[in-house]
C-alpha cells in the first residue's frame, strides 16, 4: 500500500499543467480576490458606508436562525413575517422579498448563523461553505492545482457576495461523485444531505440503479429520512406543514410569474420564459429536455465508460435537467470542469477542450449583461464531455483513459 501511495503521488507530482490553464486560473483567482475586497472595502458588501446591512439573500438565512431560536420556526416560511425580522436585522427596509425556501432540515445551520453577530455569520457561512467545495475540486482533480481552479470559477464572487448555498452544493455533489468508488456509505450521506436542495437529486437514483451502486442508494435513503426525523424533533410538525403549505407560492413567484427575473435562473424552463415563450410549452420543452438527459445518463453509468466521464455527465446532467436553478448554483459547473481537467491531465487536452473550457468563462461573464448565459456555459461542458464519451465507444483513446485509472 504504502509503495502504490508512493507511485501515485509521484505520478501526481509528474503531472504538467498546461501554461495556458495554469494562467487562465491565476489570473481569474487574483480577479475573484481583487474584486471581493473592493467591494468589501468600498462598503459594497455586508455593510453600506452608514453602517446598515446590505440587503442579500444572506440575510433570510440569518433571519430565518433568530426565529428558529426564539422556538417559531414555522413562522420563517411567512413572508411577511421574515421580511419583518430581516428589516429589523438589516436596520433598513428594501424593495421586494427575500423569503426563506428551504426544507426544515436546513434550519439547523440557519440556527447556528444566527448565534453569531451579523457580520461573523456571513463571513464565516461562506468561508465555511467554501473550504469544503475547495476540498473537494482538490480530490477529484487529484492535484493541487484543483485548488486554483476552484477560487478561479467566476461564480465564486457572485455566491460569496450573496452569501448563498452554491459552494455547498457543489461540495455535495462533487463529494458524492469523488466518494461513490471508494466509500459508497460516505458517498450516499453526501447524497443525502443534498436533499436540503431536492431539485439537484433528480438524476441521482436513476444513475445509481443504472450502475447497481445499491450500498450509496441505501445510506442516501437513511441519511435523507434521519434528516426529516431529527428536523421534524427539533423543530415540530408545524414547520413541515408551513414548509408545504408555502411551497407553491415560492413555486409560483420563481417559475410562473418570474418574479427573480428570468435572467437570474439559469434553466433551460428559465432561458426559454425569458424569450417570451408561453408556461406551458416551456415546462413541455424542459420536460424534453429532462428526460432526454435522464437517459443519456442511465446509458453512460450501465456502460463501461471511465467513471470520470460517468461522473462529469452526471454533474453537467443535474443542472440541465432542473428548471430552478439560480446564478449562484452554477458553482456547479465547477465539479464537471474538474473531472474534464482530471482526465485532460492524464490523457492530455485535446486541441479544442482549453478553448472551449475559456469560452465558458467568457459566457458566464456575459451574465452581467442581464442574459441567462449561465444554460449556454453547461452546455458547452456537457458538450466536451459527450465528445469524449463518444471517441471512447468508438474505441480511440480508450486504452489510454483505462490505463490512468480515470
Amino acid at each position: 500500500m504504502a509503495a502504490s501511495r508512493s507511485t501515485l503521488e509521484i505520478a501526481s507530482a509528474e503531472i504538467k499543467i498546461p501554461a495556458a490553464l495554469r494562467n487562465v486560473c491565476v489570473a481569474l483567482y487574483a480577479v475573484n480576490l481583487t474584486l471581493c475586497l473592493t467591494v468589501y472595502l468600498g462598503h459594497g458588501w455586508i455593510y453600506d458606508r452608514n453602517g446598515l446591512g446590505i440587503p442579500t439573500d444572506f440575510i433570510s438565512f440569518y433571519a430565518a436562525g433568530h426565529l428558529v431560536l426564539d422556538g417559531l420556526p414555522a413562522q420563517a416560511f411567512d413572508w411577511e413575517i421574515l421580511k419583518r425580522i430581516e428589516v429589523a436585522k438589516l436596520g433598513r427596509d428594501f424593495a421586494g422579498d427575500l423569503p426563506w425556501h428551504y426544507p426544515p432540515p436546513f434550519f439547523f445551520v440557519a440556527s447556528v448563523l444566527a448565534l453569531l453577530p451579523y457580520s461573523a455569520a456571513y463571513l464565516g457561512w461562506v468561508v465555511a461553505s467554501l473550504l469544503p467545495y475547495v476540498a473537494v475540486v482538490r480530490a477529484i482533480v487529484d492535484h493541487n492545482f484543483g485548488v486554483r481552479l476552484a477560487l478561479a470559477v467566476p461564480l465564486v464572487l457572485i455566491n460569496a457576495w450573496v452569501g448563498q448555498t452554491g459552494f455547498l452544493t457543489a461540495a455535495l455533489i462533487g463529494g458524492t461523485l469523488y466518494l461513490i468508488p471508494i466509500r459508497p456509505v460516505l458517498a450516499g450521506i453526501c447524497l443525502g444531505l443534498l436533499t436540503y436542495k431536492p431539485q439537484f437529486g433528480l438524476l441521482f437514483p436513476i444513475a445509481l440503479i443504472a450502475a447497481g451502486h445499491w450500498r450509496v442508494f441505501v445510506s442516501a435513503s437513511l441519511t435523507a429520512v434521519a434528516m426529516v426525523v431529527v428536523s421534524w424533533l427539533a423543530f415540530g410538525t408545524e414547520s413541515w406543514l408551513a414548509f408545504f403549505h408555502w411551497l407553491p407560492r415560492s413555486s409560483e413567484a420563481v417559475l410562473t410569474d418570474g418574479r427573480a427575473t428570468w435572467w437570474k435562473l439559469q434553466s433551460f424552463y428559465a432561458m426559454v420564459r425569458y424569450f417570451g415563450v408561453p408556461e406551458q410549452l416551456a415546462w413541455v420543452l424542459q420536460f424534453v429536455l429532462t428526460a432526454s438527459v435522464a437517459a443519456a445518463v442511465a446509458l453512460m453509468w450501465r456502460s463501461r465508460l471511465p467513471y470520470a466521464l460517468k461522473a462529469a455527465a452526471l454533474a453537467a446532467g443535474t443542472l440541465l435537467a432542473t428548471p430552478y436553478i439560480a446564478i449562484y448554483d452554477m458553482v456547479v459547473l465547477a465539479i464537471p470542469v474538474a473531472f474534464v481537467v482530471r482526465i485532460g491531465l492524464r490523457t492530455g487536452f485535446r486541441r479544442y477542450e482549453l478553448p472551449a473550457l475559456g469560452a465558458t468563462v467568457v459566457v458566464i461573464a456575459c451574465y452581467f449583461t442581464g442574459t441567462p448565459t449561465g444554460l449556454g456555459a453547461t452546455l458547452i461542458v456537457s458538450g466536451l464531455i459527450l465528445a469524449r464519451a463518444g471517441s471512447w465507444w468508438r474505441r480511440e483513446p480508450a486504452p489510454a483513459v483505462i490505463a490512468a485509472g480515470v
